[in-house]
């Protein structure tokens, strides 16, 4: 079966199976870069998709960013693996330690940690939001030369409340990325 377009998103909290457009297949990830990527492997096999979108929620770095987001560029705020390598490189890889998207205008970092405090790093890099997954899904985009795009909802600032700001947004975000969805699906009809 070849779909003109997937959705991925970490949790069913975040986007719920039932509002989604007709003819737009969803795969939950989980949390985390191992679950994405088993997901996005699984869904490009299963779906062969034109394009990749994913949706999700996001703790903002830049004190300047709400709302929903398209992100343009993802590295992988948890490789550390100096002096081997820069933080963000995988050391004796030659993958990209960055990914682009089809279009966008922020940066997000990757990790498999959850953001409570601010980081000079993340900042020192033009960082703007942090997740969980979302390094892992272009990747393996990448690797199977599909394109992505990413819409990632603001939901904390990466602060001692974020969990629980997180907790309390977590859907907040659904109707203003399935608008985004349904005029990507205009488009490409």
């Amino acid at each position: 079966m070849h779909t003109p377009l997937i959705v991925l998103t970490a949790l069913r909290p975040e986007l719920d199976p039932q509002s989604m457009p007709e003819g737009v297949q969803i795969f939950y990830t989980g949390i985390g870069k191992i679950n994405a990527t088993i997901t996005t492997l699984n869904a490009i096999e299963q779906a062969r998709p034109a394009l990749i979108v994913n949706f999700g929620t996001v703790g903002a770095v830049s004190p300047h960013v709400s709302g929903l987001l398209e992100i343009s560029r993802v590295v992988q705020r948890d490789m550390i693996a100096e002096p081997l390598a820069p933080r963000g490189n995988v050391p004796f890889c030659e993958r990209p330690h960055e990914y682009f998207s089809v279009k966008g205008a922020y940066t997000c970092g990757t990790g498999d940690s959850f953001v409570t405090s601010k980081d000079p790093w993340l900042e020192a890099q033009g960082i703007d939001v942090v997740d969980m997954e979302l390094f892992a899904i272009a990747a393996v985009a990448h690797a199977h030369g599909t394109p992505w795009l990413s819409y990632k909802y603001v939901t904390d600032f990466t602060n001692d409340a974020s969990g629980q700001d997180w907790q309390e947004r977590v859907n907040h975000g659904e109707v203003l990325f399935l608008e985004k969805l349904r005029a990507l699906q205009q488009a490409k009809a």
